[in-house]
């Protein structure tokens, strides 16, 4: 599906969250390297996707409904066989029918497991003065704890996107400390420019939210990735 179709199904539906699936499908288009994922409705097709995509996999519960994925036990790693994959399944559909009793679940997304490297964050908020404005910084647990990000209007150039990986407190860290690799930092920069671009180009979207991107010594994945869209 195209991003119009994507964007047209979810107004159709009257709805303002994309699954992740959705999410990943858009970014693509726009030129941002996300994991392939796709949508198992069935615990049979979950064992048929993963041999096809190669264990370890990933399984994720996809609704529009669940946002907190974790919180809900909606989310198991590192699957290595069909049996992994049998048991995750029924434990996903299980653990998050009795979290959201109510919602709306059409299956399990199904993905790679990504190899780890340096998490970033990296997205878009609407501001009430300025309008969009893309953001980046460390991801994972550490955007929580130490809020290191940097912010700038959208449209952003190469320019923008140089300041903007150089100006966060951890940028040691992108520089590959203690003998972790360095971050490919300029694949970083053209992922926010694509972003930014993305984001202009495209009216109506409220929020995107790519966390974790695995940034490894050459290239970048986003593997989780949340699109909202304006009421």
């Amino acid at each position: 599906m195209t991003t119009a179709q994507i964007l047209s199904r979810a107004r159709q539906e009257k709805r303002t969250v994309l699954t992740e699936i959705e999410a990943k499908q858009i970014l693509g288009e726009a030129g941002i390297n996300c994991t392939s994922t796709v949508l198992a409705t069935t615990k049979a097709e979950a064992v048929v996707l993963s041999e096809e995509i190669g264990y370890p996999v990933v399984l994720k519960i996809s609704s529009v409904d669940i946002t907190h994925k974790s919180d809900s036990g909606g989310v198991k790693v590192n699957l290595a066989n069909k049996e992994a994959v049998e048991q995750a399944y029924d434990a996903i559909m299980t653990s998050c029918r009795a979290y959201a009793p109510e919602a709306e679940i059409e299956g399990v997304a199904v993905q790679g497991m990504a190899k780890v490297g340096t998490e970033i964050i990296m997205g878009m908020i609407k501001d009430a003065s300025f309008g969009p404005v893309v953001m980046f910084g460390l991801g994972g647990v550490l955007v929580e704890v130490l809020k290191d990000v940097s912010f700038r209007i959208v449209p952003i150039d190469k320019a923008d996107a140089e300041d903007m990986t150089s100006e966060i407190q951890g940028k040691k860290l992108l520089a590959g400390y203690r003998g972790q690799d360095p971050a490919d930092v300029p694949c970083l920069q053209d992922m926010l420019v694509k972003l930014s671009d993305f984001v202009n180009e495209t009216p109506g979207i409220e929020e995107i939210d790519m966390n974790p991107v695995f940034a490894y010594k050459d290239g970048a994945v986003v593997v989780d990735a949340r699109i909202i869209l304006s009421a």
